[in-house]
């Protein structure tokens, strides 16, 4: 996908189950207010939500919230066009996560690599 070369400056995904908001607006480069506008626009978006209604994002929920960024801050989509997208190409979003994946585990076995070798 074109607009993930935005994604590569953001900070690796932590090997976490769940993440709070706050924690993904760092991951993701987004303000949790927007956050919580996406999932409104987009049906796939839906954290956990538990005690007092707060929300708890999966691993997938933030690898999609930076393919919604990719498509919205990069490519330059409207939420419109953006939801279309994300509709209209399973298929493709599943190779996108997995290049996701595997971008993210290459940049820990490195900083592994580079803690080992000190």
């Amino acid at each position: 996908m074109p607009g993930t070369s935005s994604n590569e400056t953001l900070p690796p995904i932590p090997a976490k189950r769940y993440f709070t908001i706050g924690e993904v607006s760092e991951l993701c480069a987004v303000k949790p207010h927007v956050l919580r506008y996406w999932e409104q626009e987009f049906s796939q978006l839906s954290p956990v939500k538990r005690r007092g209604n707060r929300r708890y994002y999966q691993r997938q929920d933030v690898i999609l919230i930076r393919q919604i960024r990719g498509l919205l801050y990069t490519q330059g989509f409207t939420i419109g066009g953006a939801r279309q997208q994300l509709a209209g190409a399973p298929a493709r979003d599943d190779s996108t996560q997995r290049q996701q994946v595997v971008r993210q585990i290459r940049s820990e076995l490195e900083a592994l690599l580079s803690e080992l070798k000190r």
